[in-house]
């Protein structure tokens, strides 16, 4: 094949002067590459039995990878390169992932999320998800600060307890199987996937967009968010509707399991506004029990 394809000569070129020998397995079929190509790429990599499918690029590039290695065994990994991605199959940043290329043991399923380009357009942001990948998993020396323990039912009983025991406070109840928890302890039928909003024993929203979010909040709001696993994003990822403007008039309330979190140094946010990342910055109480909560820092 033609490894000076322009597609990804630079990249052969850049793979020769750090001293690998690089094999090529195919060429894209213009000079502009396709999902199609994407596609093909890791269907060789599996046919040459290789250890894992390293990728750099968005949720759609990660949806197409999947789409390859769908009933295999073959782990993907995300590398973040400039592109906003809601999955949770990528890498905090590119030098993570050469430590997690390097160190992992283990894998773990992850979520493959995209969305709509032409909502994303009109100001819509509502994740689906596309697949479940096996990612690998680089175990973390560094422990957490923690004060007792707990599961994730006790959690959610906890939780649902303290809002149900509120008045006239508007709550925005986050994406993940945590607060999907909490959401069933409440006895709504939330999105799994999506961002609810809830008030004194009703969903005023469901699946929200970030316009309907806003239309809803009142005088008093709180966001209840978990973190995703092995990651640590608490926003940033996953769930876009949870923007600067939504942040903004909300207290913020981070649950997660203990086991979770054991997977997890620090939590992260990256929310596109940097004033508000500094903001968040620091140490911040994570509820994993009834009552227990767990020091974790935020950065």
């Amino acid at each position: 094949n033609d490894a000076r394809h322009p597609a990804f000569g630079p990249q052969r070129d850049g793979a020769d002067r750090r001293g690998f020998d690089p094999e090529v397995l195919g060429e894209p079929s213009g000079d502009e590459t396709s999902a199609a190509d994407t596609v093909a790429a890791a269907e060789a990599f599996v046919d040459a039995d290789a250890d894992l499918v390293l990728f750099v690029g968005g949720d759609g590039t990660a949806a197409d990878v999947a789409e390859a290695l769908d009933g295999t065994d073959v782990p993907m990994l995300g590398v973040p390169a400039g592109v906003k991605v809601y999955s949770s199959v990528f890498a905090v940043s590119p030098e993570d992932a050469a430590h997690v290329v390097t160190s992992f043991e283990r894998t773990e399923a992850r979520e493959v999320m995209d969305i709509d380009e032409d909502d994303y357009r009109a100001g819509e942001v509502r994740p689906e998800l596309r697949a479940v990948a096996h990612v690998p998993v680089a175990e973390d020396l560094q422990s957490s600060k923690q004060t007792g323990g707990g599961t994730v039912e006790s959690l959610a009983a906890g939780v649902a307890d303290d809002i149900r025991s509120t008045e006239g406070v508007t709550y925005v109840l986050g994406p993940g199987s945590t607060v999907g928890a909490v959401k069933a302890e409440l006895g709504i039928d939330g999105s799994p996937l999506g961002v609810d909003v809830y008030r004194d024993g009703e969903v005023l929203a469901r699946d929200a967009t970030e316009a309907e979010i806003l239309a809803n909040l009142g005088a008093e709001n709180a966001i209840v968010v978990t973190p995703i696993g092995g990651q640590g994003f608490v926003f940033g990822r996953g769930n876009p509707q949870l923007s600067p403007a939504v942040i903004r008039r909300c207290d913020v309330s981070v649950v997660a399991s203990r086991s979770k979190l054991d997977g997890i140094p620090v939590l992260r946010v990256d929310t596109d506004d940097p004033d508000l990342d500094a903001d968040l910055h620091g140490w911040t109480k994570v509820r994993v029990g009834r009552v227990e909560r767990r020091m974790m820092k935020i950065e």
